[in-house]
């Protein structure tokens, strides 16, 4: 019986309202606008070979990104932070499939923005 006459004061029907509201906008950013942060951890042989490749003439810093099936690496993304050219990438391109023991096709090169 309180319930009923709670409903019938204004006030109390637009708070409700409000609170739904509210509720339903945060629901509606949790679900369409929130990006999800991925946190993505270099393993030892990446690093490693960043660091290789940032000793490269035009080079200032490089990341490493291996892909690999059953332990074995298939195929590797340098993006790199330098002097963007030809024959810096193709430095970069034959150390890492060098160290990868991976042929130069399987190795993709990117300058950074």
């Amino acid at each position: 019986m309180k319930l009923k006459e709670l409903f019938k004061n204004k006030t109390f029907r637009l708070v409700l309202i409000g609170a739904a509201a509210l509720l339903l906008l945060i629901l509606v950013y949790f679900v369409f606008f929130r990006q999800e942060k991925t946190a993505y951890i270099a393993t030892e042989e990446e690093r490693r070979l960043s660091i290789l490749l940032g000793e490269i003439e035009g080079v200032k810093s490089a990341t490493v990104m291996i892909t690999e099936k059953d332990g074995v690496p298939v195929s590797a993304v340098v993006v790199f932070d330098g002097e963007d050219g030809i024959l810096t990438r193709t430095r970069l391109m034959e150390v890492a499939a060098s160290a990868l023991a991976l042929r130069t096709r399987d190795i993709l090169v990117y300058p950074a923005k």
